[in-house]
């Protein structure tokens, strides 16, 4: 099957998906987009928004779309490591023996929600950490694998920070998006209070299961990058790192540190996936710009200035995008 054939098929299947997942969830399409050039991209994704805007229905639904197996975790402050992993209990054998035998944990699934997740404890996070890192856990006294593909979807609720722990910057460098779910316009809320005041009930169908998402996740990392697009992403990634020759003057007045290396993977893959949407085989610089917000957004550390003036990660990446030239200057491209 030619490169072309491919495209077009991935396009067909992506909007597919996203057919389906619009039988239940109303407007949020670049959540909903944003979600799935994720789970293309094969990373995990936080969901950050007040309560009642749909965030845990949207992870729900997708299990639905997708065919693969699905587990939520509703995250707690009492919530143990084990809580999640597993551990081993003592049973009894049809011979009449006693024995440990491993019972796993809700994370052995190839989709996780993890609701609420800053309200666990940093213990219980760490064992978060090493799951969407390493694909596996350490439980039992042995590291056990988890089945691919894996992902973690996961909700924070921005406005109760009351028996909370913010997410360390190890464990938010491990999302591959953070995407923040707004309001519903007039329109979609009219539609939102119509499906479900009225007696309305979706049925989406299954579209892919795990071995056709693999195959488009394998598809994504093929897409090419051109050169100069590449090196536009390395001197966005060095634009954000603040009091070195390449900061640009909004990074150096309101960040403390930028973006890890990890931000750069992301923009590449994030793009792949979305000229891939797009029906092309090639990554653009637009594709590079309309990644990036989400992409690093949570990978960025503000200073106290910008605190006290109410300045978000989102405006300095903008402020970036805007002032950082797309083809660099001669002497650096050599």
């Amino acid at each position: 099957m030619d490169i072309q054939t491919q495209v077009q098929d991935f396009c067909v299947t992506f909007q597919k998906i996203k057919a389906e997942i619009g039988k239940v969830i109303v407007g949020h399409e670049d959540i909903v987009v944003g979600t799935l050039t994720a789970v293309v991209g094969g990373g995990h994704v936080l969901l950050e928004g007040v309560p009642g805007l749909g965030k845990t229905l949207l992870v729900r639904t997708l299990s639905d779309v997708l065919e693969l197996s699905f587990n939520r975790i509703q995250f707690t402050p009492d919530l143990m490591p084990a809580d999640i992993l597993g551990t081993n209990l003592v049973v009894e054998t049809p011979a009449g023996k006693r024995e440990f035998q491993f019972q796993h944990g809700p994370i052995f699934a190839h989709l996780v929600l993890a609701d609420e997740i800053n309200r666990a404890t940093p213990k219980t996070q760490s064992a978060m950490l090493e799951a969407m890192q390493e694909k596996s856990v350490t439980a039992g006294g042995q590291i056990r694998k988890l089945d691919e593909p894996f992902f973690v979807l996961a909700t924070q609720n921005p406005i109760d920070q009351e028996g909370t722990y913010p997410l360390p910057e190890a464990q938010l460098d491990r999302f591959f998006f953070k995407l923040v779910v707004t309001y519903p316009t007039r329109e979609d809320l009219l539609e939102v209070l119509t499906r479900t005041t009225e007696g309305h009930s979706a049925k989406v169908e299954r579209v892919v299961n795990g071995q056709q998402l693999q195959a488009m996740q394998r598809l994504a990392r093929q897409v090419p990058v051109p050169s100069h697009v590449k090196d536009y992403v390395a001197r966005l990634i060095l634009a954000t790192h603040p009091k070195t020759t390449t900061a640009l003057p909004m990074a150096n007045q309101y960040l403390r540190f930028g973006s890890s290396p990890r931000g750069a993977q992301t923009i590449i893959v994030a793009a792949k996936v979305r000229a891939l949407i797009d029906g092309r085989s090639n990554v653009s610089f637009d594709d590079v710009v309309a990644v990036a917000i989400p992409a690093l957004r949570h990978r960025l550390i503000l200073n106290f200035e910008a605190d006290a003036e109410g300045i978000t990660s989102d405006m300095v990446i903008a402020s970036i995008l805007k002032d950082l030239p797309r083809e660099a200057a001669p002497a650096l491209a050599a």
